[in-house]
Formats: C-alpha cells, structure tokens, sequence
C-alpha cells in the first residue's frame, strides 16, 4: 500500500472543501459545526453515551491523567508517523471505526469516511448498519477496507453478506463482542430516536420540532431518500432489511465465543475482536484465533462505568504477549491522545466520534479535515518528544502510574 502525507495547515485536497471545515483547528471545533449542522436528536445520538455517561468523561479524564517526559534539545533528520498493522502499512496509526447510520450524519456517510481514509494511507472499517453498500464503499477507497459483523437476521444472513464482503475485497473482519442487548442511551430516550426511525408517522409528531430546526440538514435527508433500507443485511426471501426493524434485531445480534468456530469456517481473512477490556477476553480473543484485539468500552455507549479504555490497555497488551496486534479506541480527540495510548501498548488507535463530528459538519471533506488535525499533531507531538519515529515509542515517555503498572 502506498503510504501518503497529509497537510499540517488547511488547503486544497482531492475534496470540495466546506470553509468552515477547512478552517477547524481542533476535533472540538468540528463537534461545535456538527452541533450547528445537525438536530438534536442525530447530534446526541453521536455525542452521547449510555445512563449517566460516566465511562464516556471516563474515556477522556484517563487521557489527562498522563504526562510526557520529553528528552528536550533534540532534533532528528525525520519523523516517521507510520505504523503497520494486520500486515498492512499505514502512514498514521489512525483506523476509521465503524459507526452505524453514518448516513443520517450526511448523505456522503459511509462512502465518503471510507474515501477519505484511503486518501489519507488508512484503513476504514464499514459497520454492518450502513446506508450504503459495501461493494460502493469499498470502491470509494483507494486503501483498505475492514467489515464489521453484527448477526442480524441471523447466520444464513450474515454469510451471504460474508461472502459479498470478501468478494469485494474487505481484507479483514471485525467482530463486535459487548452488545449482547443495546446499552441504555438516554439521550437517545428523550429526543425519541426509536420513534423517529420507526414506522408510525403519528409517533414522530411530538419529535419534529427538532428536525424543523434544521431545515438544511432535512432538505439534505429527504432528497437522499429519507431512512434507507439496509443493504448489507440481505433477509433470505424477504430483501434488505428496513433500518426501522434494526432496534430490535440487535437484542439478538451479538456474537458469543461460541460463534466464533463458525466465524472461522466462513470468514478466510483476519478476525478482529472488538470490545476487549480485561486479560481474561483478551486471553479468550487468541483461543478464539483473533489476529487483532480492539481495547474499546464502545465509546461508553454500552455498559456504564466500565473502565476507560486507555486504563483498560496494559492489562490487555501484557495479556496479549505479542500474539496479535492491540488496537483501542474511546475518547481520542487530539494526536497527543493517540501518542500515549501507543506508549502503553497499542499498535494504532481507531478514531469514531472524532471522525463523525468531521462527517456531519461537511461530509468526505470534514473528515479529511478531521484526519489532517490528528496526522499534524501527533508529527507535532513526536517532535516535540524528542521522538523521531511511532515505532519508538513505550513507557520510557510518559509518567502513566495511574493507567496500570
């Protein structure tokens, strides 16, 4: 895979640049245009967590409690931002993770996150609920591609979209293993998400007022067809499934370690496990032949008060031992972020709600923006370290007592 550099300073790209998303400084700049962009109701469903969202502050507080030890008065010849993973060279340590209904953020969704991971030398992994399908995302990359598994409508289901995503090349999957039911979003409760995507129109009354609110973001919505069928969970006999069914098919669309001898004899590529938080999973995740294991509490959206996943990383990586590559995601919003999670054991990190906020304020090109912040501040973090490459990166270079041993 040819490895690209991304610009340090806004300018032109490939992308039609929105002003406002070109001019963004930080993640926390684009979640403020989304803010602006989106109605409540989409906004939350991005920004919120589960109950009192206490592992969604968790995730980020755990990022503050390290500091650097820089070796200061040093400058190196180059830096290297590259990293590899699952056998493939990335020029950030930066993956797309999959977030579904990317579709309701913008009409570009899945297709444009996935065109601009490419562009930017990474990899962006497709969510089983997308509005697009995955034969159009794949070719909208020009880098690779991962498929994310959820079983609904069950196995005959899920094999016929195994074998389309093999066929078009996804060259990994990723296996979700904490959603055995759906967390409690209570921001999702209140603004009424479920009824908004159902199918009786008398139930979304009391819930349109938000909608009104953003009259450019409904114009959008409507003429790209409303809610969309999901064309990756093909039903036997009855046809795509309607992405009003997907609440309640998720209460049965968990994958147990049972499942994953099957997994094995349909998927002929790497598995992934996504969801890991203690040795004992991570330990699970090599039984169950994972080639990669995901240190992720689901962005705090599942299971409240869990651990953050920043915390939750040594005790995964020293499990580990090498045998598969550590991944971990939840909280990223700065390049400084993703530097002490590779510190304490993490070969690349994936970015979701960092990425999302981009997608929703101006489509492919918020998210290239997105990725352009996050690729000049880790080169900016490294040199400020005294660090000239990601693959020196340990322990040496952060106080971390309070993130494991």
């Amino acid at each position: 895979m040819k490895l690209k550099t991304l610009p340090t300073q806004p300018k032109a790209t490939r992308f039609k640049r929105s002003g406002s998303a070109a001019a963004a400084i930080n993640v926390e700049h684009l979640r403020r245009q989304a803010r602006k962009r989106l109605p409540k109701v989409v906004f939350d469903y991005i920004d919120g967590g589960a109950q009192d969202e206490v592992t969604l502050r968790a995730n980020r507080r755990a990022f503050d409690q390290i500091t650097f030890r820089p070796h200061q008065a040093v400058r190196h010849s180059q830096y290297t931002t590259t990293t590899r993973v699952l056998g493939v060279d990335l020029s950030i340590p930066v993956l797309l993770a999959p977030i579904g209904y990317s579709r309701l953020f913008h009409p570009d969704g899945e297709i444009g996150a996935a065109a601009a991971a490419g562009a930017a030398g990474t990899i962006y992994v497709l969510s089983t609920i997308s509005g697009h399908s995955l034969e159009d995302v794949k070719a909208a990359t020009s880098g690779h591609a991962w498929f994310q598994l959820y079983l609904l409508g069950g196995r005959e289901a899920a094999e016929g979209t195994l074998e389309r995503a093999q066929n078009a090349g996804f060259s990994a999957l990723v296996v979700t293993v904490d959603t055995i039911v759906g967390g409690m979003r209570e921001r999702d409760v209140r603004n009424g998400m479920k009824q908004l995507m159902g199918s009786n129109p008398w139930a979304k009354m009391p819930f349109l007022p938000q909608l009104l609110a953003r009259p450019r973001w409904l114009a959008r919505f409507l003429l790209d067809g409303g809610l969309p069928r999901l064309p990756n969970v093909v039903i036997p006999g009855k046809g795509p499934m309607p992405m009003t069914d997907v609440f309640a098919a998720l209460t049965e669309a968990s994958a147990t370690w049972a499942d994953f001898n099957w997994i094995r004899r349909v998927w002929k590529g790497p598995v992934v496990i996504k969801g890991v938080l203690t040795a004992e999973d991570a330990r699970r995740s090599l039984d169950a032949g994972a080639s990669a294991v995901i240190v992720s509490n689901h962005g705090g959206r599942q299971l409240d008060s869990v651990s953050a996943s920043l915390r939750a990383l040594p005790e995964v990586a020293e499990a580990v031992e090498g045998q598969a590559d550590v991944l971990m995601d939840g909280g990223i919003r700065r390049g400084a972020d993703i530097i002490k999670a590779l510190c304490l054991g993490a070969k690349a990190v994936l970015i979701g709600r960092a990425y999302a906020y981009g997608l929703a304020a101006a489509g492919t090109s918020g998210v290239a923006r997105a990725l352009e912040i996050l690729s000049a501040d880790i080169d900016r973090t490294l040199k400020l370290l005294g660090c000239e490459s990601i693959a020196c990166l340990d322990r040496s270079w952060i106080e971390a007592e309070r993130c494991g041993k």
